[in-house]
């Protein structure tokens, strides 16, 4: 690994293969080393999960200068640990997950596994972030995207980023972005998030879908109204979940 450069570590849960993250590391490669470590399969919705029943396994996809690519039989949390511990020979300068197909604004953040890369990054105090685009398609069109990644990430790589504080990027499906938000998560949730599926004359099959509501749709300060009016949604994330506004109340309940 070349010391003089940045390093930055990539990885996802749409797996090694995605276009999403090939089109990450494309916009990252002029801004410092690319190491990714990312799963050799789909792992969406696997948040922070790690792989405790089973060793995990990796191997070498492909090598060239300035750019290593690694896939993983585990979840995203699982390639950070990994890439960390046994394959980096330096703590990396910035850790970034995605582009995701499909947003992780909102509740989604926190099953997201893409956010679980940053999140786990985040814990281990390196400036991290995460990527995605609010379209699910195979193919979907990242070019818009690029110049604000490439942006985004020269920032936290000059500046940092707080202790325990890790961004969470999302961009609108379209060409025309209008330009950023600083935003709060939308207050919502999920409904109807079952589809039945039955098979082999058996009705308890399901497949996991739903709509979210939002439950603040003209505030224009959260990611969701960002995201619906054309805007990159930037939402500064913290992994302390301590609820300190509620600890002088609950101390009176318990003294």
């Amino acid at each position: 690994m070349e010391k003089e450069k940045p390093l930055i570590l990539v990885s996802n849960d749409d797996g090694v293969m995605a276009k999403g993250i090939n089109e990450l590391v494309k916009f990252l490669r002029p801004l410092g080393e690319i190491i990714v470590m990312a799963p050799d399969a789909p792992r969406s919705g696997s948040g922070c999960a790690l792989t405790v029943t089973q060793p995990v396994h990796y191997q070498l996809v492909k090598k060239e200068v300035g750019l290593t690519v690694y896939k993983c039989s585990g979840t995203p949390t699982d390639c950070i640990k990994l890439a960390r511990n046994t394959v980096l020979d330096r703590t990396p300068d910035l850790i970034v997950g995605g582009i995701n197909h499909g947003d992780n604004s909102a509740t989604n953040v926190h099953y997201s596994g893409t956010m679980g890369v940053v999140f786990e990054g985040c814990l281990n105090g390196i400036p991290s972030i995460g990527f995605s685009l609010c379209n699910h398609a195979p193919d979907a069109d990242f070019e818009a995207a690029g110049p604000y990644i490439r942006s985004i990430a020269a920032m936290i790589l000059e500046k940092g980023l707080p202790p325990l504080t890790c961004l969470n990027v999302n961009f609108p499906d379209t060409a025309d972005i209008k330009g950023v938000k600083i935003c709060e998560q939308a207050k919502g949730r999920w409904t109807n998030e079952w589809a039945a599926c039955p098979r082999l004359n058996d009705p308890n099959y399901f497949w996991l879908t739903g709509e979210f509501t939002d439950h603040e749709p003209e505030n224009e300060k959260n990611d969701h109204w960002a995201l619906a009016n054309g805007y990159v949604a930037i939402t500064p994330t913290t992994v302390d979940v301590t609820a300190y506004h509620f600890m002088d109340e609950l101390n009176k309940w318990f003294n």
